[in-house]
């Protein structure tokens, strides 16, 4: 284990999952961190009542330090956060100020501590800046230390690296076994296909072709909706829509319907290797996946034994119409074995504190 670090990390929120994918991520690898005897403080604006939305109140494994939305309360913390920390990360959407500090944080870089940008939606990032030449951040990604990615794999390695990156790695989404694990089922979440997600541009077409489709073609069957924006979409009359669906009950939406469906964003099929929180949140809850096809799934659970894979609306009907409920279960139990042996927040944080400590460690050999 590496000395202790003090880790200022500024991000979208960790106590609200409102509008806010990137919660459980965040709140699994600080609480892993913090596991591992890490000093972190989560600083998060008080944005689009994220603060009335809460899924947590502040938890005893980070400090929360929520701010005005206001630039001179921002300045503040920067600069207590480079006098104070070892480690200065940036999460890419926090949603207020994000070019402001995406150039105040890469400018705090010194010979005693590191910066590192945190991409939790790199496909989408590297879209824009490939869209926008002249967009700010083109010139600000070698500026960083490391930049870390929620996803991604080679492909995003490689652009990132393109443009300037000192270094490019994966932090991929995990299991947090203390919050995400198998439960009794509810009647609210019962079903024979669950979807859990927020209405996105880059994401609707697909929810319409993978879920909305084979719900309007399979009428004898339920499907249940979760998630934020959805409320005045036409849905089939076997679609029951619940609205958001709080951190707490994600574990009984999970373990109650038959299967779970996965529906990837446009820009993270485009990409690959980016599986979703959630297919990890459903693996330890023990349920049955099935995904939209995306490059490198292989690399995280053997499909047809551990996930079921479709790569249209018509294969989820076919894959609907063969499931009982003995090799939903069998699915299900093969994906909590692999996810408990492989893909835990304390895998994740072991690889992050590694290449933290490998690079402090160089800038104290180097003087750099």
């Amino acid at each position: 284990m590496m000395n202790k670090l003090n880790i200022a990390f500024f991000g979208s929120s960790i106590v609200s999952a409102y509008w806010n994918g990137a919660a459980t991520y965040y709140r699994g690898i600080v609480k892993a961190l913090h596991n591992m005897g890490h000093d972190i403080t989560f600083y998060e604006p008080d944005i689009l009542e994220r603060q009335k939305h809460r899924d947590i109140e502040d938890p005893h494994w980070c400090r929360v330090l929520v701010y005005p939305n206001d630039k001179v309360t921002l300045r503040g913390l920067l600069r207590k956060a480079s006098e104070e920390a070892d480690v200065i990360i940036k999460a890419s959407g926090v949603g207020a100020f994000d070019e402001f500090l995406e150039k105040e944080i890469a400018g705090l870089k010194s010979d005693n501590n590191m910066v590192i940008f945190w991409d939790v939606d790199a496909p989408a990032t590297l879209d824009r800046i490939e869209t926008h030449p002249a967009d700010p951040f083109n010139d600000l990604i070698a500026r960083y230390d490391v930049v870390l990615t929620y996803g991604g794999g080679q492909p995003v390695i490689d652009a990132y690296k393109r443009r300037g990156a000192k270094k490019c790695i994966p932090i991929y989404n995990a299991l947090d076994t203390e919050t995400h694990y198998p439960v009794d089922p509810e009647l609210n979440f019962e079903g024979t296909l669950a979807f859990l997600g927020n209405r996105l541009p880059d994401r609707e077409k697909r929810v319409e072709e993978f879920f909305l489709k084979p719900a309007q073609n399979l009428p004898d069957k339920q499907f249940v909706l979760g998630g934020s924006g959805w409320g005045d979409k036409d849905l089939p009359q076997n679609v029951k829509y619940i609205g958001h669906v709080y951190t707490k009950d994600h574990n009984a939406f999970n373990c109650t319907p038959r299967a779970v469906l996965n529906i990837s964003r446009d820009s993270m099929a485009k990409y690959g290797f980016s599986p979703a929180t959630r297919v990890f949140e459903a693996a330890g809850a023990a349920a049955c996946i099935i995904t939209d096809y995306w490059e490198g799934i292989d690399s995280f659970f053997e499909p047809g034994e551990e996930i079921l894979v479709a790569k249209s609306g018509k294969e989820v009907e076919d894959i609907l119409g063969s499931l009982s409920a003995e090799r939903a279960r069998a699915i299900g139990e093969a994906a909590y074995k692999k996810v408990l042996a492989k893909h835990t927040y304390e895998h994740r944080a072991q690889l992050l504190e590694s290449v933290i400590n490998q690079k402090l460690q160089n800038k104290e050999q180097q003087g750099v």
